[in-house]
């Protein structure tokens, strides 16, 4: 009897820890999309209590470079910005397969000012997203197809 009640409370934290992991991929996403560095810190400080992975210090990549443009001084957006690079790099260089990763790093990259250089990528990651499209959650081919709506860079009509 107590080993079925440890494993149904096995079973009930497993699946409260996967949708808590949705959640926070829909966090991340609106936090993302967000120009609220209010929203970024939020979001930023849950993924530091979340096991390190791969998505997770991708996700901590990403918002610690969009949280660069809150920062004060140029110096200290420079420092901020370099940090979450080397982040989703790391992610990128072990995942080069990974299309949400690449999706992250087009984002970023088109949207970072000239001056960084940081959009040497922008083709390469684009054909990624292309043809790892399908193959995706409806969740993230959603947030991907959003974006291409005003994409200067990825089209609607590329994931067709």
């Amino acid at each position: 009897m107590r080993g079925s009640v440890v494993i149904c409370f096995l079973l009930i934290a497993a699946l409260a820890t996967s949708t808590a992991a949705q959640t926070d991929k829909g966090a991340y996403y609106k936090a993302l999309a967000s120009d609220e560095e209010k929203t970024i810190d939020k979001v930023l400080a849950s993924l530091e209590a979340e096991k390190a992975t791969p998505r997770v210090n991708a996700y901590k990549g990403v918002l610690t470079m969009k949280k660069a443009g809150f920062v004060k001084g140029v110096g200290g957006k420079l420092k901020t910005f370099k940090k979450g690079v080397h982040l989703l790099e790391e992610q990128i260089k072990g995942n080069p397969a990974n299309t949400e990763f690449r999706f992250l790093r087009l984002t970023i990259q088109e949207h970072a000012p000239g001056i960084l250089k940081y959009n040497n990528e922008l083709h390469e990651d684009k054909q990624a997203i292309v043809s790892g499209y399908s193959r995706l959650d409806a969740d993230l081919r959603e947030v991907i197809s959003d974006y291409a709506k005003d994409s200067k860079v990825l089209k609607e009509s590329d994931l067709k």
